[in-house]
């Protein structure tokens, strides 16, 4: 599969709204790939190269690009491309970063103008074209005939969008069926959608629990014998970094296990430290010892999808739960009761409110474990509205604030074309280390400018506060944020786990009503 084909796909559903066309356009050309190129150009599509990040930033990639003349017809394949960023990737040591601007500047050479521009569009994050997950696994299913929510239950267990496609080209439905939950090999987590109160998330679900939402880090702990490895959301290992959750696991009753919970430093008194302070013990590798003694970490854990041999993730939260208790010790369960009233609930939320927790999860007796989604069988409360944004924008600040990336520019996800969507602007919350922290960062994402504001790769996840959605014409969404108010950055999430706009005409509707 020449290059050509895919980069002229990407243009045009990146120029079409329609989501049927989209899919057909994509499956189209999925139907011509070998098994070999399957999952890389599905992964191109994605705008997530197999390489991931490969050690060349914004300004070396237009530098390179205006020095590069474009060839004049296409004969770079997919595969060709594939090899060079993984030749780019491997380069390390002494003159590392000379070495792969000459190798970049060899294959864009190669390339047509057009060519160019999704190359350096793959490489910048930027291939924004609603060619994301949710719309791949309709491509997959359409491009290769198989059932649609085998498709997607294939990805869910395997988090793996090209070798779910190379299974059902190869071997239809009887194939993706085989996929299943495979220890140390980590799925998506399962995410919350917002309820306007306690009452409004108790008759959406029905007979419900409600647990202590805690202000941590997501983890998910695999164990098989003496083997464990535990896992952030974004499904990194961090096994070195978190000792006591390793120990903890290891002296539990149970051969394998795969659990589902939050990590959280806590102070002598049992209330949470800030999640600031609680993410100091990720991403470290050395001084861990002082660091456990300085700063030790607890783990609280709410679900389990497997048990020995026993895979639970499409059973019901009931069991689940009950699995999780009969293995678990008390210590290491997260707080929870099944109510059977409003103020119950209440009562509840209130408690872990006073502990100095955000709030309390309410979740479906019978929901199944819904990995990598917003399951409808799961609520999240808290005591003020926060959404999780994507910084698309940010203008330099004026006054005190001169010299630094202030006014944020914030966007929802839109589902349906994989785009971000902007709902407003905040520079409020942030603090004197936020700001020069904020602007390294947005800096180096930095895509374009347009006077006073500087576009950016819309990677960075930050928490914002408001206290409701209104109505405005201002802002394509037709929304916008009142009082919207930075939280914290959260650094454990990416763009792709952002709420959603969906989430915010929720939260819109439950304001205007």
């Amino acid at each position: 599969m020449l290059l050509r084909d895919l980069s002229e796909t990407s243009g045009r559903v990146r120029d079409t709204r329609a989501r049927k066309k989209k899919i057909a356009l994509l499956a189209d050309l999925l139907r011509k790939a070998s098994l070999e190129e399957l999952p890389v150009a599905v992964a191109m599509l994605a705008g997530a190269p197999r390489q991931g990040k490969i050690g060349i930033g914004y300004a070396v990639v237009g530098r390179v690009r205006e020095a590069c003349p474009a060839a004049s017809s296409p004969t770079l394949s997919v595969m060709e491309l594939d090899g060079a960023l993984s030749n780019i990737a491997s380069m390390s040591g002494s003159g590392s970063a000379s070495q792969r601007e000459v190798a970049l500047g060899a294959l864009l050479s190669r390339a047509t103008a057009d060519e160019q521009e999704f190359i350096v569009r793959l490489l910048l994050g930027e291939i924004r074209q609603g060619a994301l997950e949710a719309i791949l696994v309709e491509v997959i299913a359409e491009a290769t005939e198989t059932d649609k929510m085998l498709v997607r239950r294939a990805v869910m267990l395997s988090g793996d969008l090209g070798r779910v496609a190379v299974g059902a080209k190869r071997g239809g439905d009887p194939e993706l069926s085989r996929f299943s939950l495979q220890l140390f090999r980590p799925v998506q987590p399962m995410l919350a959608q917002p309820a306007e109160s306690v009452s409004a998330a108790l008759s959406e679900l029905g007979d419900a629990s409600l647990e202590y939402k805690l202000d941590g880090a997501r983890v998910q702990v695999h164990k098989d014998n003496e083997r464990v490895e535990v896992y952030t959301r974004n499904l990194n290992i961090v096994t070195p970094a978190v000792p006591e959750i390793v120990e903890a696991a290891l002296a539990m009753p149970v051969r394998a296990a795969i659990f589902d919970g939050e990590a959280i430093a806590l102070r002598d008194d049992g209330s949470p430290h800030p999640f600031q302070v609680t993410m100091r013990r990720f991403g470290r590798r050395l001084d861990v010892d002082s660091m456990r003694q300085a700063l030790p970490l607890t783990v609280r854990l709410f679900d389990c999808l497997r048990i020995d041999d026993d895979t639970l993730i499409d059973d019901s939260s009931l069991r689940r739960w009950s699995a999780l208790e009969s293995t678990a010790p008390l210590d290491l369960l997260v707080p929870r009761i099944v109510v059977s009233t409003v103020q119950e609930a209440r009562d509840f939320m209130a408690r872990a409110l006073d502990e100095g927790h955000e709030g309390v999860m309410a979740k479906a007796l019978n929901a199944p474990y819904e990995a990598g989604k917003r399951g409808r069988g799961w609520r999240k409360l808290k005591t003020a509205h926060t959404l999780d944004l994507v910084v698309i924008g940010v203008e330099w600040g004026s006054g005190r604030r001169e010299g630094w990336l202030s006014n944020l520019h914030l966007a929802a996800r839109d589902e349906k074309t994989g785009s971000f969507v902007m709902l407003g602007k905040t520079f409020k919350g942030l603090t004197d280390e936020l700001l020069k922290w904020q602007t390294e960062a947005l800096l180096a994402r930095e895509i374009g400018r347009e006077g006073h504001v500087v576009h950016v790769r819309p990677e960075l996840v930050v928490e914002i506060a408001f206290n409701d959605v209104q109505a405005s014409p201002h802002y394509p969404a037709g929304m916008a944020l009142r009082f919207a108010r930075v939280k914290r950055y959260r650094e454990d999430k990416s763009a792709a786990e952002a709420d959603t706009l969906d989430a915010v005409r929720a939260i819109f509707a439950m304001t205007a009503g």
